[in-house]
């Protein structure tokens, strides 16, 4: 279980294919053939929203790598 309690799979579904399919995004929200390449490698255990209203693009915590259509955009180091 995450964090919230919710399993796992069921927080991920619902910050990707669940928005991109609510908001129409098209080949976004899976991994999937003939999709774009936007990824998230992230530790689920120190996972941890740290964005706010005042400050919304902060990445959350435990966030490892991210990849936009295919090329690194985030690394922690």
């Amino acid at each position: 279980l995450f964090r919230s309690g919710m399993p796992l799979e069921k927080a991920i579904r619902r910050m990707t294919s669940l928005p991109a399919r609510i908001f129409r995004l098209g080949n976004r929200g899976l991994i999937k053939e003939g999709f774009t390449a936007d990824l998230v490698l992230f530790d689920p255990e120190n996972f941890k929203d740290v964005a706010t209203f005042a400050a919304p693009h902060r990445i959350a915590e435990g966030v490892r790598k991210v990849w936009r259509k295919g090329k690194v955009i985030f690394e922690k180091r």
